[in-house]
């Protein structure tokens, strides 16, 4: 029988030219605890970090139940440099000098904090060690986080806290004025790779001389240094459309890019989420990318809840939204590169739109979603691979 790809459904991994580790000694270093969700869906942040990250340098990953492997290796079977240690102290002994910052690399459905997770973030700040937090509960809120802070003289980040209520914008339809394509990439379910197709298409774009900016919607991507986007899931529902158009058009204004790519969140056809809909509400993109992962049985955290077709969620998005969905890609998971290699083909003959599977073939169908759809950008004497 062919061997199946070992590979979770966040457990993707990005080409070395767009690895994680910078050599800048500006750039702040990290430590990410991942206990016993690394390489895995509530892991999607350390795992990201762990691919791709312009702000913070990170120096290793804590969770026992993986430590001592590479955390490359785990991923994707190359080795990154990057280890995996069973616990604070091992991680804070080999680091050599005391890290920057100590980030929380999980996103468990709960948002919030366990007893255990408390404490460790509370000894990381004794040692005078900065926090970075993705959930839902804001330890800035927090007075035992507030008392401990101000002691060590630390910085806790809330990266899913939103502007005071009043700052936030409402639509106002000025996205119109944004004039280079705006591309949404959504999805059939969460923890899925939305953000990654996103970031690596950005990438690519940018080294054929197309200027693409990514507007992030989710902790991770901003973890990871999007200069431009949201945690939109805590942001108040009626400003949701508005925020988003916001950052759009200030990326535009800044960038003067050729493009703009909008990382999609959950899926349009999940009732769990609602995210996806504000997205495409205020982005109002001319073109999707959908992302799906044929070997995925259920929706993540949903094992009464099947995968929806391809073509019904194609549907719904381009009956939802004035757009059109102009390729497909792939998550390979619990799939061999065989049956890919089949889905790729069968999808591209049902569909009538490219598909592929960005972590394992040529980027070159990747960027051809984008200029088939949009025969008015050019390569502009950038890298042609």
């Amino acid at each position: 029988m062919p061997k199946k790809h070992k590979i979770h459904s966040s457990s993707l991994f990005f080409d070395e030219s767009i690895s994680s580790v910078s050599a800048d000694p500006k750039v702040e270093t990290a430590i990410v605890y991942c206990e016993g969700h690394f390489g895995k869906i509530d892991g999607k942040t350390a795992n990201g970090l762990v691919r791709h990250s312009e702000k913070y340098k990170i120096l290793s990953i804590i969770d026992s139940e993986k430590a001592g492997q590479d955390s490359g290796k785990v991923l994707d079977g190359k080795s990154n440099q990057i280890p995996i240690f069973k616990d604070f102290e091992e991680a804070l002994a080999q680091a050599g000098k005391l890290p920057d910052y100590l980030i929380f690399g999980m996103a468990p459905a709960s948002g919030v904090l366990s007893k255990s997770e408390r404490l460790l973030l509370l000894r990381a700040i004794e040692y005078g060690i900065n926090i970075v937090n993705g959930l839902h509960e804001f330890l800035n809120d927090d007075p035992e986080f507030i008392e401990a802070g101000a002691k060590a003289n630390v910085v806790i980040r809330d990266i899913r806290r939103p502007r005071d209520k009043k700052e936030l914008k409402v639509f106002s339809g000025k996205i119109n004025e944004v004039t280079c394509p705006r591309i949404a990439v959504l999805g059939t379910d969460c923890a899925i790779g939305k953000r990654t197709t996103a970031t690596i298409l950005a990438h690519e774009l940018n080294l054929r001389g197309i200027k693409a900016v990514m507007i992030g919607t989710g902790q991770t991507g901003l973890i990871q240094g999007a200069r431009y986007g949201l945690a939109l899931d805590a942001v108040p529902a009626q400003f949701c459309s508005g925020e988003l158009e916001g950052e759009i058009i200030k990326a535009f204004e800044d960038e003067n890019p050729d493009v703009i790519l909008i990382e999609g969140q959950g899926s349009l056809s999940h009732p769990a989420y609602s995210t996806s809909s504000f997205i495409i509400r205020g982005s109002c993109p001319q073109g999707v990318i959908l992302q799906h992962a044929p070997g995925r049985k259920h929706r993540c955290d949903f094992e009464g809840m099947a995968m929806p077709d391809v073509r019904s969620e194609i549907n719904l998005i381009e009956t939802f939204a004035k757009t059109k969905v102009i390729g497909l890609t792939l998550n390979h998971e619990n799939m061999t590169e065989e049956e890919m290699s089949s889905a790729i083909i069968q999808y591209e003959e049902a569909l009538g739109i490219p598909a592929t599977d960005v972590l394992t073939r040529s980027p070159e169908r990747l960027i051809e979603m984008v200029l088939l759809a949009f025969p008015d950008i050019k390569i502009k004497g950038g890298v042609l691979i």
